[in-house]
């Protein structure tokens, strides 16, 4: 019994050094830092979808924050002061559960100008951004109502900005825009689910995120054309079903996107289980097809366009 214990301290205290190295901001003028490299399932080491841009050492956008990207947000040393966007692909837990415990970060935060959130319309079981902003804050029977000043400004809180962007749309949508950088969004095919890709702008460098989406539509590849860094989610293997490729790309349709719109650098994540168990058969895959470098996401790495 001794024996296992000190086993499983060495392994605790082996896996606390590994979360303190990696812990901090990206040390570059611009980088992604990747929040949640997981899915929706409970994986050990990796948090569901969250990302931020950072811009001369401050984060800027957060893309997504599913479950536990919270906590990697605080691991970053991303101060909720500091950002100019959250920007939600789509209602799915695992990539939007975690704003309420953000919001409620930011009360002790000396922030005091408003904050920006972007998110899709609505669509069969799926609440447009408005209706999840007023489900979580509502005043009266929001689940977080104590928070209802994010929603007007009061009660010591900043006031969110909501913009709700179309889901359905296949032409660039403009969200946000600063004197460094510009932020646009696509609407993109994730079954049922109204879903969004984004993509940041920064000077001649492009930052592109997929979000949940399959490999059926192709004006994303316009949209993600000549990206620096394209962070695509990859959650099934070459022979998933029909249900989850309805869902998500395929190995064989994310090399065809980089290769088609000529992306500098792949970045694989939102792995999931089934993924990461075929993920040296479709990294292969990949690199037969696109010749550009590929990484596979972990929570808290960083990348430069």
């Amino acid at each position: 019994m001794m024996t296992t214990l000190v086993q499983r301290l060495a392994a605790l205290l082996m896996l606390l050094a590994a979360a303190g190295a990696a812990a901090g901001p990206c040390d570059a003028p611009i980088a992604l830092q990747v929040l949640g490299s997981g899915g929706p399932e409970a994986q050990q080491g990796r948090a569901s979808a969250g990302y931020l841009v950072w811009l001369d050492g401050k984060a800027r956008v957060l893309v997504d924050l599913g479950g536990g990207s919270f906590a990697r947000f605080g691991a970053s040393g991303a101060r909720f002061a500091d950002l100019d966007l959250i920007a939600l692909t789509h209602m799915h837990a695992d990539h939007a559960t975690d704003l309420p415990a953000l919001l409620k970060s930011g009360y002790f935060s000396r922030r005091t100008r408003a904050l920006p959130i972007a998110g899709p319309t609505a669509g069969g079981a799926y609440p447009d951004l408005d209706g999840y902003l007023q489900g979580l804050l509502a005043p009266e029977n929001g689940a977080f109502r104590y928070l209802a000043g994010y929603l007007d400004g009061s009660d010591g809180l900043v006031a969110l900005e909501p913009r709700t962007l179309d889901a359905a749309g296949r032409e660039p949508i403009p969200v946000h825009e600063t004197d460094a950088y510009r932020v646009s969004a696509i609407g993109v095919t994730h079954g049922p689910v109204p879903a969004l890709a984004y993509r940041v702008d920064i000077g001649e460098q492009r930052i592109v995120f997929s979000g949940d989406m399959n490999g059926d539509d192709p004006w994303f590849v316009d949209f993600a054309r000549g990206a620096d860094l394209l962070i695509m989610d990859h959650a099934v293997p070459e022979d998933a079903g029909p249900v989850a490729t309805r869902l998500h790309a395929l190995p064989s349709e994310i090399a065809a996107i980089a290769k088609e719109a000529d992306i500098g650098h792949l970045v694989l994540s939102h792995l999931m289980r089934r993924s990461e168990r075929a993920l040296d058969e479709s990294l292969a895959r990949i690199r037969r097809v696109y010749a550009g470098p590929v990484s596979v996401a972990e929570d808290l790495a960083c990348f430069t366009p």
